[in-house]
């Protein structure tokens, strides 16, 4: 298992659930789930096998390398087995945030959507704020998926902005929400 130089752990653990840095052998699973889902990701075109060996060969292969990486991804395991993919992206390592990204797989989504990304939430919750120490965490989404932003606001999330008709999708504009939590001295400890 490759190691991140910015984590002491890298195995957090919930229940039945997992995070682990980010695994070559789920790349072609995570292009499936992303083109399968690329109506509600900030992706332009579908992923083919050449583009996410090539990003996984020179861009996460790197991620592991840094002392303060611009993101730090993981496998979602179920019982050991990958069920989705996310972590920190877009890390601020000065300003202490990072917003959080997460997709799973897409068989999944219908029936238990809920359960996984509430699983998820409190294990990317102990990597922001135990683990790095970080004083908030945010998503960015595209007002799509009514599901995601209940969860959200169930795990302790406020809807810190709506940015209106902040991108064109399908030809009409929609908003963006940002939901946030900030780090307090339970999740520090």
């Amino acid at each position: 298992m490759r190691q991140y130089k910015c984590l002491n752990n890298q195995r957090f653990e919930h229940n039945e659930f997992a995070l682990v840095p980010l695994r070559d052998e789920d790349q072609f699973s995570i292009m499936q789930w992303r083109n399968e889902q690329i109506y509600h990701l900030r992706q332009a075109k579908s992923l083919t096998e050449y583009d996410q060996k090539n990003y996984f060969d020179n861009v996460v292969s790197k991620l592991f390398e840094q002392e303060k990486p611009s993101q730090v991804l993981f496998s979602f395991l179920k019982n050991g087995e990958c069920i989705g993919y996310g972590g920190l992206v877009y890390i601020n390592w000065i300003d202490q945030n990072a917003e959080i990204s997460f997709i799973m797989d897409t068989a999944c989504e219908k029936d238990f959507f809920d359960y996984h990304w509430s699983n998820y939430l409190t294990l990317i919750q102990q990597v922001a704020f135990r683990e790095i120490g970080f004083h908030k965490i945010f998503t960015y989404a595209f007002d799509l998926r009514p599901h995601l932003y209940n969860m959200l606001l169930k795990n302790d999330f406020i809807e810190e902005a709506r940015l209106k008709e902040h991108c064109n999708f399908e030809g009409k504009f929609i908003d963006v929400l940002i939901h946030t939590k900030y780090a307090d001295l339970s999740t520090k400890s």
